[in-house]
């Protein structure tokens, strides 16, 4: 990829301080992209956003923002937009696993429904609303869920968090349909099994050698990000 293939790039990720959000920002960074980055822990956060200023980025703006929660997705939003004026990709990258070890689908509390869905669900509906209009009016955009292959295969102990992202594949779709010939796009990414803080939390066992490394995940989201500006594919990806 080009150093300059983001030079015009305004993108958003949220969940960036860590794994794959943080391997993305950095890729977008080398593209030259500016860059609105948010997650629940300032300090990492922070040290993320001082990284993508030396990889290249045109600018960083992090925001300490918990996407499960409507006021900060609204604060997200606005510092934002009076930071660039626009957002012209948006990655709904932040996700909430629920209990660990992984509970089955009985035991599962009612306090972890709720933080799942507000996370994984309501967070990228929320977020997508407040861009979306500002897409629609230049034409152009692209909103970009990070699935999983959760959503359509049923694991055990993974059936809250498979749920919420078989909810955001719906939401996907839907929005997909409803933009159809408006310019903006919408498409789901299931990245796959990788070697994050997430994933050994849910599996300790897993041999890390089979597990993708977020930064070839992050390079090919980015390649998909520069080719579907204008086009993105409106259906769920699989990496």
């Amino acid at each position: 990829m080009q150093h300059a293939a983001f030079s015009d790039t305004v993108a958003m990720v949220t969940g960036a301080s860590r794994g794959l959000g943080r391997a993305l920002t950095l890729e977008l960074a080398r593209g030259g992209a500016s860059l609105a980055i948010a997650a629940r822990d300032a300090a990492a956060l922070q040290h993320v956003a001082d990284e993508a200023g030396r990889n290249g980025a045109a600018a960083v703006l992090a925001v300490a923002a918990d996407v499960s929660q409507p006021r900060d997705v609204e604060r997200l939003a606005a510092l934002a937009l009076d930071r660039f004026g626009r957002v012209d990709v948006l990655v709904n990258n932040a996700s909430a696993l629920g209990p660990v070890p992984l509970p089955y689908l009985a035991d599962v509390p009612a306090s972890a429904l709720h933080e799942v869905f507000e996370t994984n669900v309501a967070g990228p509906l929320r977020l997508t609303q407040a861009m979306v209009g500002g897409m629609l009016l230049r034409g152009r955009g692209l909103v970009l869920n990070v699935s999983s292959d959760a959503a359509i295969e049923g694991y055990p102990g993974w059936g809250l968090y498979g749920a919420s992202k078989a909810a955001l594949d719906t939401l996907t779709r839907t929005w997909a349909a409803e933009l159809q010939g408006s310019g903006v796009r919408v498409v789901s990414v299931d990245p796959g099994d990788m070697d994050t803080d997430m994933h050994r939390a849910a599996d300790p066992d897993a041999d890390p050698a089979t597990l993708r490394a977020p930064a070839d995940v992050a390079r090919a989201i980015a390649a998909l990000l520069r080719d579907g500006v204008g086009a993105a594919p409106r259906q769920v990806v699989a990496l």
